[in-house]
């Protein structure tokens, strides 16, 4: 008897089909059976909630990392609002965005590895408890591969609205985390009915408390939490979300290319911060 496989589940919709099928039946995607479909990238928007998990990861990896280049300066303030808080330095060199990068050195690839930085333990924290908390909402109602083009598009928009603004230095997920917020918004008032409405009204209510925050409270970048909640709405509308539109191939190949161009420039944002630290 031959143990060769008859059929699988397809890497986009997870549907199950044939391995011979050339073309998935449900989502279109072509060549579903082919070997490199099956590589840890490609199943890493088949899994949300490792998804979610390895996001938060790579977030706490880059904090760790900024810390540790330069612990003479890392600052152990009493105050909770500076504890465990990275050196301008070390920031910059990792990827902090704004004109001070940008103009001076003509980093524009901060723009992305600015939304994996955090100056400080309580920022880290609030930033990756609003993005555990939205992230699932918008995998249910937009699909993984989705959530994570308007995470990071959203967060290149704020970080761009934010530079053009004329904000010198500025990190941090929340123009990302911003992204997913107008893309709730936009499904929210789309969708209607008692489960729209009432996504729409949660989610505006933060939207409003979050600008009275950051309003009163000094070194918050609005101009970036603007831009990432309009981005969001505009993704949230021209990538279309579930009810209205099925994940297909497009979104899954503009999913990797976000990915690959975020593992890029992060890999590339550690190995000079290593280089300018100790050669």
């Amino acid at each position: 008897m031959s143990n060769e496989r008859t059929s699988m589940l397809c890497p986009n919709c997870r549907m199950l089909i044939s391995t011979r099928e050339s073309q998935c039946p449900f989502c279109g995607l072509k060549a579903p059976a082919a070997r490199w479909r099956q590589l840890p990238v490609f199943r890493l928007f088949a899994d949300p909630a490792l998804l979610i998990k390895v996001l938060i990861g790579v977030n706490i990896g880059m904090f760790a990392l900024s810390l540790v280049l330069d612990l003479r300066m890392t600052r152990l303030s009493p105050n909770p609002l500076q504890f465990l808080s990275p050196s301008d330095q070390s920031l910059l060199v990792l990827g902090a965005t704004g004109t001070i990068p940008i103009d001076r050195f003509h980093r524009w690839w901060t723009l992305i590895s600015a939304s994996y930085l955090h100056g400080g333990i309580l920022h880290i924290f609030f930033n990756m408890a609003a993005f555990w908390q939205l992230a699932p909402l918008i995998i249910r109602e937009y699909g993984a591969s989705r959530m994570f083009t308007i995470y990071t598009l959203g967060g290149v928009a704020g970080f761009g609205l934010s530079y053009l603004a004329g904000v010198q230095l500025t990190i941090g997920a929340s123009a990302g985390v911003c992204g997913l917020v107008g893309a709730a918004l936009y499904y929210g008032k789309s969708r209607g009915g008692t489960y729209g409405s009432a996504i729409y009204k949660q989610v505006g209510m933060w939207v409003i408390i979050m600008f009275v925050f950051g309003l009163l409270a000094p070194g918050i970048n609005n101009w970036g939490h603007g831009g990432g909640i309009v981005a969001g709405a505009l993704l949230g509308f021209l990538l279309g979300y579930g009810e209205r539109k099925r994940e297909r191939a497009i979104h899954k190949t503009l999913a990797a290319v976000c990915l690959a161009a975020t593992g890029l420039v992060l890999t590339w944002a550690v190995l000079t911060s290593l280089y300018y630290r100790f050669v």
